[in-house]
């Protein structure tokens, strides 16, 4: 559904514009209700379409409580979950908290990743994606599911 890089600029407020492009998809899909939550392994958001954080945090929440990493990863992923509502002019806020944890400031990446998007700085995005690039020695530990991928 969402794929693409993105960029985009904050404004004054934290709000960004969604692009033109996924504005119907995302009425169609959820009525413009989003989540935006914290991504543990890299300091970007992830932003879903509601129904999708849904199935999500259903699973999350089923996770076993007294298991210290499920514990972990409920606390981060749920207890960051923010509702958003994109508004009539495309446009989401960006809560201060989250913004600060994926160190955005007036230049981001909306980058689609199929069910949801991330969102990124793009000075982040650009030396991750550099370093992503550069990394030979992962390509070769691919899954084997992928290693049979003909693109």
């Amino acid at each position: 559904m969402f794929r693409g890089v993105n960029p985009i600029n904050l404004d004054a407020k934290g709000r960004m514009a969604i692009p033109a492009r996924y504005r119907d998809k995302i009425t169609e899909h959820c009525c413009g209700h989003l989540v935006a939550t914290i991504d543990t392994e890299e300091r970007c958001l992830l932003l879903y379409p509601l129904a999708e954080w849904e199935d999500i945090q259903e699973k999350i929440e089923a996770l076993p409580s007294f298991n210290p990493a499920a514990r972990r990863i409920q606390r981060l992923l749920i207890g960051h979950a923010t509702d958003l509502n994109m508004d009539s002019n495309g446009r989401l806020l960006l809560p201060a908290p989250l913004r600060e944890y994926a160190e955005l400031d007036k230049e981001i990446v909306l980058l689609g990743q199929g069910n949801k998007f991330e969102i990124w700085s793009e000075a982040r995005w650009m030396s991750t994606r550099e370093e992503y690039l550069a990394d030979v020695e992962g390509v070769a530990a691919l899954p084997d599911e992928l290693q049979n991928l003909s693109l």
